[in-house]
This record gives structure tokens, sequence and C-alpha cells, in this order.
């Protein structure tokens, strides 16, 4: 191998002989000679240089290719092995709600400020498959674990999911906070669970053209998280859950149908409650006040609980096509209930259903998604953008079946304090001044069937605010 060095090296000392060389036979004999020894030595010590610099430069080589890689965007911050096959991202969602009520039903006290989400997320990837996930929340007052799962991702249609997620059931549940176009949730959210601890097995097939999940979770109440009856199972049997979804023309060059996806979703359990543990819910108004809930336990009288079969059932849809977006979604729970009267046990099963259409549309000319969004620009008073304005409309209901009505003073809710039907119809304006900030502006007026000792519970009207950073 040749080499800078040597030559340099072998330069100098031809030089250097050429410069001392006598003329004489014997001392020219002994100094070449030695002359020949020095170079040698200088040869040799500049190999040993030179494996020294090779040495040098492959481990600053290795330590580069071994590196971690840290990365701020506006998904979050995230430090990954050279490879990405270990990586920790932390992400985060604030939400700071308005609500205000225009009736005169509505005590005072429900005009308010609120922190609605304050959510720190850690979250990543070990060994290229394992994912994770935990999510603690602060809102409320209160310290909450919202999320704390692993998932294994073997195959793209072979995953699983174990520890406290959400169930994979209601369409706009699965949506993320930050995602959502109202403050709140429609009604069917509140048919369906919210966050459960389980285990499901679930992942796409034929490259994302269906979604399947199926799995089995300890059970909770309509519209609720295992966190408000503390992470455990009370009802000595546990939900199963399933859900298969399409999006029949993902990978299509079909424009109009690309964005369109549809599918149906359950859940079963035999539920058996007491009259001091009912295991049944409640529901609310956009607006967050309660309108319905089945009696309560007296001194004097029992009150009804869950005694049997939970059946609820979801067929969905969302569709997009430009700026314009829709989703819909239906759902049916079927719950058996008992309670104790002066006449005996009284048993039936009540249907409540519940569902939704909401219209999205960007005015400003964005792509409408079920999941995500992304302004054509910022919000900037120096470069004179705006970021991206979004129109909202919906339409809901929630109907609760006379099941729960029936039975005079025996009923298992009281018509002169619960509403049988519940109609609510909302418009709003997002502003979305970046990728990670939004402004939201509801309206939302709800009228009811029935709930009052004569007539029909006063209309609902309120105005509902946010201020959204998500990252």
């Amino acid at each position: 191998m040749s080499s800078p060095f040597v030559n340099r090296w072998t330069f100098a000392a031809i030089a250097a002989a050429a410069a001392v060389a006598p003329i004489s036979g014997a001392q020219a004999e002994t100094t070449n000679e030695e002359l020949l020894q020095r170079i040698d030595e200088l040869n040799q010590k500049v190999l040993i240089l030179e494996r020294k610099l090779e040495i040098q430069d492959d481990t600053t080589k290795t330590t580069v290719a071994s590196a971690p890689v840290v990365k701020a965007s506006p998904k979050g911050f995230s430090i990954a092995s050279a490879d990405n096959q270990n990586v920790v991202r932390l992400r985060g969602t604030l939400h700071f709600d308005g609500r205000h009520f225009q009736d005169d039903n509505t005590p005072e006290t429900a005009d308010t400020w609120l922190l609605r989400r304050v959510r720190p997320t850690i979250e990543g990837t070990l060994g290229g498959i394992y994912d994770f996930k935990f999510t603690p929340d602060f809102a409320g007052g209160k310290t909450i674990i919202l999320d704390s799962y692993a998932t294994a991702r073997f195959e793209p249609w072979f995953q699983v999911t174990a520890g406290k997620f959400k169930v994979p059931v209601g369409l706009e549940r699965l949506q993320s906070a930050n995602d959502i176009r109202f403050v709140e949730r429609a009604f069917p959210t509140s048919l369906v669970p919210n966050r459960d601890l389980g285990v499901a097995i679930g992942g796409d097939v034929a490259s994302g053209v269906v979604n399947y999940s199926v799995g089995y979770y300890n059970g909770v109440t309509d519209g609720t998280s295992s966190d408000a009856i503390g992470d455990v199972d009370t009802d000595t049997a546990g939900d199963y859950a399933a859900r298969v979804f399409f999006n029949p023309f993902a990978n299509s060059d079909n424009f109009y149908l690309r964005n369109l996806g549809f599918g149906i979703a359950g859940t079963w359990n035999d539920v058996t409650g007491d009259p001091a543990n009912p295991l049944l819910p409640s529901y609310k108004t956009p607006g967050q006040q309660t309108f319905f809930k089945y009696r309560s336990t007296s001194t004097t009288s029992p009150g009804p609980y869950a005694d049997g079969t939970r059946l609820r059932w979801t067929p969905q849809f969302y569709y997009s096509l430009g700026r314009f977006g829709l989703l819909g979604e239906y759902v049916v729970v079927s719950q058996d209930i008992s309670r104790a009267t002066t006449a005996g046990l009284r048993s039936d099963t009540v249907d409540t259903t519940a569902w939704q259409l909401a219209a999205h549309w960007f005015l400003t000319g964005e792509d409408e998604s079920f999941k995500g969004f992304k302004p054509n620009n910022v919000f900037s008073l120096e470069n004179h953008t705006w970021g991206a304005l979004e129109l909202v409309a919906r339409y809901h209901e929630l109907e609760v079946g006379d099941e729960a009505f029936a039975g005079g003073s025996g009923s298992f809710a009281d018509p002169l304090g619960s509403p049988r039907k519940a109609s609510a119809w909302g418009v709003g304006l997002n502003w979305y001044l970046n990728d990670n900030l939004k402004y939201v502006l509801d309206y939302d007026q709800t009228s009811f069937d029935g709930g009052a000792a004569t007539g029909d519970r006063p209309d609902e009207k309120v105005i509902m605010s946010r201020v959204a950073v998500g990252f």
C-alpha cells in the first residue's frame, strides 16, 4: 500500500544521504548501511502511524453510525437509535375550554372555563416491532392513567395489544381528541365504551383495505372508561368486542372513492349488578349536563340494576372528497335490567339508540380527512397568511326505549326527571393557525321529549370554545 507519508520520508532520507555521502568507499558503505537501516525504521513508524489513523477513522465512523438521532417536528419530539429500531417520542395535548349557556334552565354555575385535557404522552418502539404508549391526564383537578399499553406488531395483519386503551368500537371515539371537529363528541359516543383494560388482536389485511380487531376487556358502562371504577373489573364478566372496517378503494386510483370507509362493531357482556352497584349509565348533553339517569336506590326503595345481557352494535362510515367530509354512525345498546318492586321483581330489556351525521368543509381549500389536518399555510401577520378555516355542522339524537319508563312508580327511570329523547344540532368554526394550534367555536342546541313535571324539559343552548394545542 503506497502512502504520501512513505514517499515524503523516503525522499527526505535519500536527499539526506546524497548530501552527506563521502567519496571514500569504506566510509560510504558504512554510511549507506546506516541510512538504509534508518529508512527502514522510519518506514515502520509510518506504517504504525497509518494503522493508528485507520483505527481512529473506523472508530469515528462507528461512533457516528451508532449515534442517536434526535428530531423535533410539529408531530412531537423523538430520540431514536441509528437503525430506527428503538424510538422514544414525546407528545402532548392541552385543551382549554369555555362553556357559556344561553338558556334559562341550566344553572349559572355551569358557565365556566376549564382545562378539559392536559395529557403528556410518552410513546415509542422497542426492537422494531414492540410499541408502547403511556398517557396520564391531569385535567379536572385529578390525575388518572388514560392510556398504558403495549402492542406487538408481528405482522401487519397480526398485532397484539394489551393494557388500557380505547376499545375499538365507536367511530368518533376512535378519532384523536386533536382531530374531533367539535368541542364535544356526539350522542353515539355516549353509548360506546371509552378506554378499558384488556387484550386485543387486530391488524390490516390486503394493504389496509380491511382492518379488524377482536378483544376481551373488563367491561365498562356506556360512554365511560375503566378509571371511573378504579381500573378493575366490577361486574365479574368481561366485554367481548369486535370490529371490522373497510377502505375498499384505499389503494385505488379512483379519486372520488379513495377516502370512503365503512364498517360495523359491537360488544357483548353478561352484566350482573345489584342496587348498591347498579352498573347502569347516565347520559349527558353536548354541554356536558346530565339529562338522563336511572332511578337510584333510596332508604325506602331499591333502584334498578343491570341484570343480564348487554349488547352493543354500531354501523359507521366516513367519506371525504377534497375540502368536504362526512361522518355518520348509529349505535344500539340492549341492556337487561331488573328492579325489585312492591309487586315483585320487574325485569325487561331497554333498547337505547343514538345516531349522528356530521359535515365538515374547509373554507380555505384544504383536504378533509378522518385523521389529521394540514393547513395550506400558517397564521403570520408578517406574511399576511391566516391559516385554515373549517366550517362544521351536525345533527344527532339519543333515545331511551319505552321499557325504561314503564311500570309507574316501579319504572327503571323517572319520566318526570329524565327525558325519553334528546335531539341536538350544532354548528361551528375551526381556525387552524398551524399544525399544532387551533381555536374552536361551537353553538349547540338540544331539545328534549319529556323529562319535566309538565311537558318537555326546556332546551339547552350553549356556546362552547376551545384553545387546543397538540403535538
